[in-house]
């Protein structure tokens, strides 16, 4: 049994969202792909609108972040309540949008949140929260390996009372949505500090001068709605009241940001998990070969079962990193929330293979939602970091219980062990 529970009120918020979704959401989807179809993957389908006014209505709205001041909007929630929340929105692309609780807003509106300046919070965090736009995160750079996010190189020059920015990112995810408003751009403001204390973190209007689109990546060969592009940014200039933080705590900020969106991947990834084992299985009961159906086959038995352990292995352990962040804190909990980061993704991956296979050549087309998931979720062993980043913090960590000395850069002389 766990050691820790469910509050009442996220209790109660858990019913709501599934009642949301079995009433709202489920009924829509047909709906919303004919919608986004209509209008193309960068407009904003009109069932939205009326999805989030529900979702108001019944105060299902910014659950995700737990330390709103009482003067925000929102019923916040601990990140332990939250997790069965972001898992039933997981089960729909959509859903996290509709409860303004969609990535990377959720990441943006809390760094806007704890360093933006008041004129940032007013102009950019207000309607963010209140879902009138959409922002996106520039981070990634195609020209280094941003795993290593020191290699990060745009420039943020210091010019009078303005920033003057120059460099590419791209897999800014969602920046050529109409709605998407709004940049938060990491870079270098100070090339000669110590690696850690190079960068910083600027917002930047998507309509300011020198600001472009470029290349438009797809992702095994689909595209989502915002896409993920290159974007140019060309001696844009933005006031210094822009900068999120102090100079030279970029890197900190990003960590800061990276923790709970990486648990809230995890969190929709289960949901993803659930609806492929669900398609699996009804499938499974539907079709037959050899004279009995799937589902009478022991091979296919062997795969339901490994499914379910898996899935309900994976979400305890996302719980029970919830449950540090809560407790203990992101920095304490890092190597849980790295370990969940790798093993969830990677648990989902073989669920849905599982129910593409199940599905035989219909898996893998655009009749079921199976191809499209296994896509999304293969980028999430590189999003937010690369399963090897993770895997090497977390036995740094396990290596530094036995030998504190140890570091991942060998330096000239070998570390020796303690006797």
């Amino acid at each position: 049994m766990m050691p820790y529970g469910f509050s009442e009120q996220g209790l109660a918020v858990q019913e709501s969202v599934r009642r949301f979704m079995d009433e709202l959401v489920y009924p829509n989807e047909e709906r919303y792909d004919r919608e986004l179809q209509e209008i193309g993957e960068d407009g904003y389908p009109p069932v939205l609108d009326k999805l989030k006014a529900a979702a108001l209505e019944r105060g299902l709205w910014n659950l995700f972040l737990p330390h709103l001041s009482a003067d925000d909007p929102g019923t916040p929630l601990s990140n332990l309540d939250y997790a069965p929340v972001s898992e039933q929105l997981g089960r729909v692309g959509f859903a996290s949008e509709a409860l303004n609780c969609n990535a990377p807003d959720t990441g943006n509106m809390e760094i806007l949140h704890h360093y933006g300046s008041p004129a940032v919070k007013e102009r950019w965090l207000a309607p963010l929260l209140a879902g009138e736009i959409r922002s996106a995160f520039s981070m990634t750079e195609p020209d280094v390996a941003s795993s290593d996010a020191t290699n990060i190189s745009l420039s943020i020059r210091r010019d009078g009372d303005h920033y003057v920015l120059n460099g590419r990112k791209w897999f800014s995810s969602g920046a050529r949505a109409d709605r998407c408003k709004v940049l938060v751009v990491m870079g270098v403001t100070d090339p000669d500090a110590p690696p850690h204390r190079r960068h910083s973190m600027v917002v930047v209007p998507k309509d300011a001068p020198g600001v472009s689109l470029g290349l438009d990546p797809h992702v095994f060969g689909f595209t989502e709605r915002g896409g993920h592009p290159e974007v140019v940014y060309q001696n844009v200039r933005v006031p210094l009241d822009n900068l999120l933080g102090d100079e030279g705590g970029g890197f900190a900020i990003a960590q800061a940001r990276l923790g709970p969106g990486r648990i809230h991947h995890c969190m929709r990834t289960i949901g993803v998990a659930e609806r492929a084992l669900e398609l699996m299985v009804v499938r499974s009961l539907e079709r037959s070969t050899f004279g009995t159906s799937l589902a009478h086959k022991g091979q296919i038995q062997d795969w339901i079962a490994e499914s379910r352990i898996a899935i309900d292995m994976a979400r305890e352990y996302v719980l029970s990193a919830a449950h540090q962040m809560d407790t203990i804190g992101n920095k304490a909990a890092a190597t849980a929330i790295a370990g969940i980061k790798v093993a969830v993704p990677n648990m989902a991956l073989q669920v849905i293979d599982r129910a593409i296979q199940v599905h035989g050549a219909a898996g893998v087309t655009q009749f079921f939602p199976l191809a499209s998931a296994y896509a999304h979720v293969r980028t999430l062993r590189l999003a937010d970091g690369p399963d090897e980043v993770h895997k090497m913090t977390i036995a740094r960590r396990e290596i530094r219980k036995h030998h504190p000395g140890f570091h991942t850069r060998p330096s000239a002389v070998a570390p020796q062990p303690p006797p």
